[in-house]
């Protein structure tokens, strides 16, 4: 429960001994001008000509809402419940791969803010770092693993066992990314991650991985992960077997028809993330929060729904929340934070978005992220049934 007597968040900024860039589009240009061109257009872009990319914006600037007065909003509770565990606020740190583009410490200073500020972390499966190396930086954050299928299943069923081993509490399994989003500005850079071994940690620490490598060198380990990374086969019975196996919740993460998400729970899904993969996979996609509704209609309350994809501000996760979503994950401006200062930087952009957040709360005249559910939302063709 947040009293909001206690101060004024925006002032707060303003008092800032040392201004930070506040607002999605000033991170942007500040990582721009601080890291190389290579590594700032494989976060900073799109699959094919950005329609995807542009479409997640263009959701939010559809939605607005019709705030009510007079209620007493002096304490606003931003809590939720996922999978039993209650987390202070509705965020989540999206699985965001090979971090040290941005940075050195990479995952680590990721996860040791998610830590600090108790907000629920998924590493990717393409980190810089270990999933072990991550558990061990901040042991007291509550750690999910997001899974990329493998050509090679052995190698997926075994980093889903080491996850589990290493203390993470569920397993993401990304879908939408079958093969490669044709992704045109890293063509144009002539830059690829993979190749430059930035996605070396989980797959150098995993045993039926490195079992498969004619030898040591680094391009075997490169060739490697080109062959099992993408998965065009990958079915519903690969998604029943990874739950036979496991004994932590799974989530699918990609879903965007209602369908899908009918057949994740008839599969004994644990939750959905609506996702377009930030726009990076198939362009002309529609947006993950144009998709939330009918999935968040369709599920009925039966598994937890989390909406990811082009959440900038801490007003579009309240946007995102009154459409549905149990909880919003946060991409790109983390990692801009991180790109700009590490661990403090990853720090404040997510104080920055919470506090924005908090005051949105107040100001829509809801007291806690489920009474969001009763702000009436208004799309430009029409209004949301709310």
């Amino acid at each position: 429960m947040t009293n909001n007597t206690d101060g004024d968040l925006l002032l707060k900024n303003i008092n800032a001994q040392a201004p930070f860039p506040i607002c999605f589009t000033d991170l942007e240009k500040a990582v721009a001008e601080k890291i190389e061109t290579g590594p700032f257009g494989y976060i900073r872009s799109g699959a094919g000509g950005e329609q995807t990319l542009h479409n997640n914006r263009a959701a939010f600037e559809k939605y607005s809402i019709i705030p009510r007065f007079l209620h007493d909003v002096s304490n606003i509770d931003t809590s939720i419940e996922l999978f039993g565990k209650t987390h202070p606020t509705p965020f989540l740190f999206a699985p965001v791969g090979m971090n040290r583009m941005a940075h050195d410490e990479g995952e680590l200073a990721v996860v040791r803010a998610a830590e600090q500020l108790k907000i629920p972390y998924i590493q990717s499966t393409v980190s810089s770092y270990a999933l072990e190396d991550v558990a061990q930086a901040a042991p007291a954050a509550t750690k999910w693993f997001q899974l990329y299928w493998s050509t090679n299943e052995d190698i997926a069923y075994s980093m889903a066992d080491r996850a589990e081993a290493a203390g993470f509490e569920a397993i993401v399994l990304t879908v939408d990314t079958v093969m490669l989003g044709w992704r045109e500005e890293d063509v144009r850079n002539q830059f690829s991650p993979l190749k430059l071994g930035y996605a070396r940690g989980n797959y150098m620490n995993d045993p039926v991985f490195t079992a498969s490598l004619p030898d040591n060198s680094f391009e075997s380990y490169v060739q490697g992960v080109l062959q099992n990374v993408f998965h065009p086969t990958l079915n519903w019975e690969n998604v029943r077997e990874l739950k036979r196996r496991s004994n932590l919740p799974i989530l699918l993460k990609g879903i965007l028809h209602p369908e899908d998400a009918e057949l994740a729970i008839e599969n004994n899904i644990d939750g959905i993330i609506v996702s377009n993969h930030g726009g990076r996979q198939l362009d002309g996609v529609i947006a993950s929060l144009d998709a939330l509704p009918a999935i968040v209609k369709t599920v009925n309350g039966r598994i937890p729904v989390i909406l990811d994809s082009g959440v900038y501000r801490g007003m579009d996760a309240l946007k995102a929340l009154a459409l549905g979503a149990d909880a919003v994950a946060i991409g790109r401006p983390f990692v801009y934070g991180l790109a700009l200062n590490g661990q403090q930087g990853v720090e404040k952009v997510m104080t920055n978005l919470y506090d924005e957040l908090k005051v949105s709360i107040a100001l829509a005249g809801a007291t806690s992220v489920k009474g969001l559910r009763n702000i009436t939302i208004v799309k430009k063709d029409g209004v949301d049934d709310q």
